[in-house]
């Protein structure tokens, strides 16, 4: 940062560190611990739609290399735009391999960043429920290098439980960097996974 900008205010926006990520299954064990909420073996990645044949050739590759990981015969990756035009990849693991998850998870998300597609990452999300099947999110904030809580109301009515997202945000404040501007915590309603 330059003179002139501290002088005008201005900061250097917070760069994106992937590898915070791998934070995630420590993060689980303390939520599970503090909370009871569990994994769900479902995590997402979510970017601006984007189209053309070097898109098309990264979803090749993402789907080659998730498949390559699992095994499987076919890829375990399912791809979906919401209402907003976003485009969200959708990963699965068994629940109790958050660590192959999150890798899966920190893969993705360097092969678009790799293929050019950074500026459109939006966010990564990790999925919970509890006993009761309440879903919770920790969502990664990919521009800002934080994590905040995202707990929707199992209703289906979108509305949050902000009292559980402020007391995940307690639970986890050691483990993750967790957004310190609350009015970035934004709804992901009807994310894949979730």
């Amino acid at each position: 940062m330059g003179f002139l900008d501290s002088i005008l205010g201005r900061s250097k926006p917070v760069r994106p560190d992937l590898d915070r990520l791998f934070a995630l299954p420590s993060a689980a064990l303390t939520l599970q611990a503090g909370t009871g909420f569990t994994p769900t073996g479902m995590g997402s990645v979510c970017f601006a739609g984007v189209e053309g044949g070097s898109f098309a050739r990264i979803k090749q590759d993402v789907g080659e290399l998730l498949d390559a990981d699992t095994g499987h015969g076919g890829s375990p990756v399912h791809f979906s735009t919401d209402s907003y035009g976003y485009t969200w990849l959708l990963a699965q693991q068994p629940p109790d391999d958050t660590a192959a998850l999150v890798t899966d998870l920190h893969a993705v998300n360097s092969l678009l960043e790799d293929g050019g597609f950074g500026p459109q990452l939006l966010c990564s999300l990790l999925s919970f429920q509890d006993a009761e099947q309440r879903p919770l999110a920790l969502v990664y904030l990919y521009k800002r290098g934080t994590f905040f809580p995202f707990a929707p109301e199992p209703d289906g009515t979108e509305k949050r439980n902000s009292p559980l997202e402020l007391q995940v945000k307690a639970v986890l404040k050691d483990d993750l960097r967790i957004e310190p501007d609350l009015a970035r915590w934004f709804p992901v309603w009807g994310a894949p996974g979730l």
